[in-house]
């Protein structure tokens, strides 16, 4: 997930669930942290796809 996607998907989420100052930003991290590790799992299943090339001699 892009970065700057993933900031406003999680400001939206802190502005929603916040209810003061101090807990907007906990609220803010807590949703960074959880969309970052969303990605990296989605990421994981990816397997590269190998091709065998022919080389010319």
């Amino acid at each position: 997930m892009n970065n700057f996607f993933r900031g406003l998907i999680a400001a939206w989420g802190a502005k929603k669930l916040g209810g003061g100052c101090f807990s907007t930003i906990i609220i803010f991290i807590i949703i960074w942290v959880l969309l970052g590790k969303c990605n990296q799992q989605s990421q994981a299943g990816v397997q590269p796809v190998r091709t065998k090339v022919a080389h010319s001699q």
